[in-house]
């Protein structure tokens, strides 16, 4: 691709052919050029721009990252400093807005943690964990952030680290420490204490990262 590319589109700015007719100079198919495409972007060989076609270098300033390439390109530890970011404040205003029956759902929500018996189940009880506080908050703005960076746990990246870690500690360090650290954070939320809500959130995400950041003793 990238030799056809010298010839086709040698220029910094240049547009490339259609898919269509690269995959008929290449002699491969649609989705096999999409698939070098795609790699391309990541590396920033390419930009493409809805409506305009695809074209050679890097995006220029000012042109937005395409959200599938954003979370490709994204480290895991890159993903969880911006969890680190975001969280903490997201559970404060939670313990400035929950009523009653959202402690509830929150508690109900950390006995679902607690409970799992494997890796898919933990995941997903984390994730509706996260996504329940950010609901609590009352901005659904913020759940749908929160679900996209969730979303970053199918890619490559996030999969090789995580099973990596999950090796390592297992399940049982999901159902124990980490529900009792959701717990801590939906006490200090039914307790209307946004501080410690806020540090309490805090600690459960640096958590998670000391985990990921930990050698793998097995080599």
């Amino acid at each position: 691709m990238r030799a056809l590319l010298d010839e086709q589109a040698p220029l910094i700015g240049d547009r490339l052919p259609t898919e269509r007719a690269l995959a008929g100079l290449l002699g491969c198919s649609r989705q096999t050029v999409r698939a070098a495409l795609l790699e391309m972007e990541r590396e920033g060989e390419i930009w493409r721009k809805v409506g305009k076609g695809t074209f050679r270098g890097p995006a220029p300033l000012g042109h937005p990252v395409k959200e599938t390439i954003l979370l490709s390109a994204t480290a895991p530890e890159q993903l969880m400093q911006a969890r680190l970011m975001i969280e903490p404040p997201i559970a404060a205003e939670a313990a400035r807005r929950a009523s009653a029956p959202d402690v509830a759902y929150l508690e109900g929500l950390v006995a679902q943690g607690r409970g799992a018996s494997g890796r898919a189940e933990a995941e997903t009880a984390d994730a509706g964990f996260h996504r329940g506080v950010a609901e609590v908050a009352g901005n659904p703005l913020l759940g749908g952030f929160l679900d996209y960076l969730a979303s970053a746990r199918r890619r490559a990246a996030w999969q090789r680290e995580w099973d990596r870690t999950y090796r390592r500690i297992g399940v049982r360090e999901f159902a124990g420490l980490h529900s009792d650290q959701h717990g801590d954070v939906v006490a200090a939320i039914g307790r209307g204490d946004p501080q410690a809500a806020e540090a309490a959130m805090r600690a459960h995400l640096r958590t998670i990262m000391g985990a990921m950041q930990q050698p793998d003793d097995r080599g």
